[in-house]
């Protein structure tokens, strides 16, 4: 995809993968793909989606869906002038990316997604022992990549 802000080519999965790679969450991840097209910093979107990962560190919203919304504020969202509109074009967008991301992996919810609880001892210790981490949650990066990519 042609970034139109900086006038090169970006590949979101990619680096997306690569951010997860050097060990950032999955909501950093996302956020970070797609964050200096967004007005952005990388540094600055790791600190944003820091605390999403895991659910929100409780088992709720999958981080990875936390960073699209995330950066789907950011380009859809203003303040001032067109405030009212543009809030209700970004709730949309945010709307038709959880339905998608629902509809194309059964849940949005962490916990769902990973048969644990990450807020949980217990939990973290099975996602570690069942590569959770390593085999479930690049896939929920990449979809969350692929479906945001179609919305912006």
């Amino acid at each position: 995809m042609l970034c139109p802000e900086c006038r090169k080519e970006t590949n979101h999965e990619e680096k997306a993968m690569k951010i997860w790679k050097d060990r950032y969450n999955c909501a950093q991840a996302v956020l970070g793909a797609f964050a200096e097209e967004l007005g952005l910093s990388e540094e600055q979107a790791m600190k944003v989606a820091l605390c999403f990962s895991a659910g929100a560190r409780k088992g709720e919203v999958c981080g990875a869906v936390s960073g699209a919304t995330m950066a789907l504020g950011l380009r859809y969202g203003k303040i001032g002038d067109n405030e009212a509109e543009s809030k209700v074009l970004a709730y949309q967008k945010a709307s038709e990316f959880m339905d998608r991301f629902k509809s194309e992996n059964g849940t949005y919810i962490c916990r769902e997604i990973l048969g644990c609880d990450l807020s949980t001892e217990e939990g973290r210790t099975y996602a570690q022992e069942n590569n959770c981490f390593d085999e479930i949650c690049p896939n929920m990066v990449k979809l969350a990549v692929k479906i945001l990519e179609s919305i912006v």
